[in-house]
């Protein structure tokens, strides 16, 4: 089997008392698509702010390919990459938020094009070339002049999934991608990611929508109490749960959603 492109083991993460991760492990393959479900406060978002380094993890391995980005040290406390270690970490993966958090002054195109020019020094002409191709791939042609305030919810998170794909990142995490957007929007998000997930975009997606869920990813993981409670392929999890807490969690939603 290929080296994984993320992989974490024995994560623990706790805010004060508060523990939202217990000891997780979680591999993701070149190619596979995961998604993760569970209900709020479950732990999800907090996992993607670790993989992320947005957030510190307080024990356990985070790693992307061959690089180690946090393990533990001898004293027990988790030591972290620095200086070019953790930039080279930060260029293989793609954040896109449910927020979108695209920069409100610059223009669509500008928003693109800086990471790969700041983080990566990449050559400018390249990028913009690069950037207005993104830009076409996600249906924005005419709006690269245009500030986020411009554009309506879908084009914004369309915009910062460009903007995550700019830095050619090995992986891509999408935190709710959808969770902001009415119906018709959504329709517009998820068709873009199921274009990145046929062109064997290696993707972990935070998602309330399980018929998609069940459509496009490799493999479905279940958390609850920041842990992961079953995971599979999506037929198995979402129709044939073998965990009690996932059929609970599953009876939400209409079988049609399913």
């Amino acid at each position: 089997m290929a080296e994984p492109v993320f992989a974490m083991e024995h994560v623990s993460k706790a805010f004060g008392d508060n523990v939202v991760l217990r000891d997780i492990s979680l591999a993701v393959q070149p190619g596979e698509v995961v998604a993760i479900i569970g209900p709020s406060g479950g732990g999800k978002s907090t996992l993607l702010r670790c993989a992320t380094t947005l957030e510190q993890i307080d024990a356990g391995t985070l790693r992307y390919g061959d690089l180690t980005v946090a393990e533990p040290a001898a004293d027990g406390q988790v030591c972290y990459v620095k200086g070019d270690a953790m930039r080279q970490a930060k260029s293989r993966f793609g954040l896109v938020f449910q927020s979108y958090n695209l920069f409100p002054h610059m223009t669509v195109l500008k928003n693109i094009m800086a990471a790969p020019i700041v983080v990566q020094k990449r050559d400018r002409e390249e990028v913009e070339r690069e950037a207005r191709s993104l830009i076409a791939k996600m249906g924005l042609t005419g709006n690269e002049d245009k500030v986020p305030c411009q554009l309506s919810g879908g084009q914004q998170q369309r915009a910062s999934i460009a903007r995550a794909l700019a830095l050619n990142p090995d992986i891509l995490f999408f935190d709710e991608p959808t969770s902001a957007l009415d119906p018709e929007l959504t329709g517009e998000v998820l068709k873009v990611i199921r274009q990145l997930a046929a062109e064997d975009i290696t993707m972990i997606i935070v998602t309330h929508e399980m018929a998609f869920a069940r459509d496009v990813a490799d493999r479905v993981i279940f958390m609850d109490g920041g842990m992961i409670v079953e995971e599979g392929k999506p037929a198995d999890v979402l129709g044939n749960p073998r965990q009690e807490r996932t059929r609970a969690f599953l009876s939400r939603y209409t079988a049609s959603s399913l």
